[in-house]
């Protein structure tokens, strides 16, 4: 870590080194390789056996999370989508890498605040900071997080084993993120406080389905994490697995608060559709396995819906109960 300008908080003066030492350090603790971020790199191992899954995500100021984000909603979102994307392959984490580059408006409190919830979810998911670096910006707050994660040898879970007739299968609930960030932006009211918290909360605070992901190994056909939209993402398994998709529309699950702000604003199905961030898992099954993973899903107290199955013709439709296709405007977010 290197190259942050030097900080002044609460009459406390610190530089990069003090930032690392003192707020950064004691989140490696619990990883022997980091040597509490003193070298200029980690050392780990892995048990025989196993392969290592490596996975990172940006989040950028205005585009990721919004300008006045909470410190620790940030840095919990950060490592969360991360986590996501290692259960998305059916491996379990286990260290991470961390850049940041901080503007000037990231006082010394704001970075301690953004620590305590890496440190937060740490606990949580039992992983560790291996080490990264730390720069200042002119630019918007930046940040990237590289997580490191195993799996059994040749067994990871990828998106292109879907087959015919596969059941289409989707965990928790959809969109409530999406709205979560109406929300947020003042763009949607919600009568019910407790609905209207439970919107924000997914959207602040993903529910990664880390111990979802590796129990549907050897049963999942294929598996991804919803990021970028329901139907954005089915469509890349249909498009690795070179299949289509048909999703019924009424069998999508949705909690009472996406239910409750449709049943006033029906529109806004695009936007549970295609909204993103939901950071759930979609994966498809054979029939003769299904019953297995709802055993494993039951067990771990995750909620499972099928809406749908793998067809051989190319693309996702959307129907309505009477088989009847429903025009989809936006398949998801895109970068470009």
């Amino acid at each position: 870590m290197n190259l942050l300008n030097d900080m002044t908080a609460d009459n406390d003066r610190l530089g990069e080194f003090d930032v690392i030492r003192d707020i950064f350090s004691p989140l490696s603790e619990k990883a022997p390789g980091a040597f509490g971020l003193t070298d200029d790199a980690a050392v780990m191992s892995l048990a025989a056996g196993s392969e290592l899954v490596v996975t990172k995500d940006a989040m950028v100021a205005g585009v990721h999370f919004l300008e006045g984000d909470e410190p620790e909603h940030i840095a919990k979102k950060l490592l969360r989508t991360n986590l996501s994307d290692i259960a998305a392959m059916g491996a379990k984490p286990l260290s991470y890498l961390l850049a940041t580059a901080w503007p000037k408006s990231c006082d010394v409190a704001w970075i301690r605040r953004f620590a305590k919830g890496l440190a937060e979810d740490q606990k949580i998911y039992n992983v560790s900071l291996l080490g990264g670096d730390t720069v200042s910006t002119s630019g918007p707050l930046t940040l990237s997080l590289t997580l490191l994660g195993a799996v059994e040898s040749g067994k990871c879970l990828r998106r292109n084993g879907a087959k015919e007739g596969d059941l289409l299968c989707v965990s928790g609930s959809i969109g409530d993120a999406a709205l979560g960030l109406k929300v947020a932006l003042q763009e949607l009211e919600v009568s019910d406080n407790n609905h209207n918290q439970f919107l924000l909360n997914r959207y602040f605070v993903p529910r990664p389905r880390v111990l979802l992901g590796p129990a549907l190994i050897g049963v999942a056909s294929s598996c991804l994490d919803i990021s970028d939209g329901l139907l954005a993402d089915v469509g890349h398994i249909c498009r690795n697995s070179n299949l289509g998709a048909v999703i019924e529309q009424s069998k999508i699950p949705l909690s009472a608060a996406v239910q409750e702000v449709l049943l006033k604003t029906p529109d806004l199905m695009e936007k549970v559709l295609s909204g993103g961030d939901d950071y759930e898992l979609a994966f498809t099954v054979p029939k003769d396995r299904y019953g297995q993973v709802m055993r494993k899903a039951e067990s771990l107290d995750v909620p499972i819906s099928v809406i749908g199955k793998m067809v051989t013709r190319l693309g996702v439709s959307l129907i309505d109960d009477d088989g009847a296709e429903i025009p989809i405007p936006s398949m998801g977010w895109t970068h470009f």
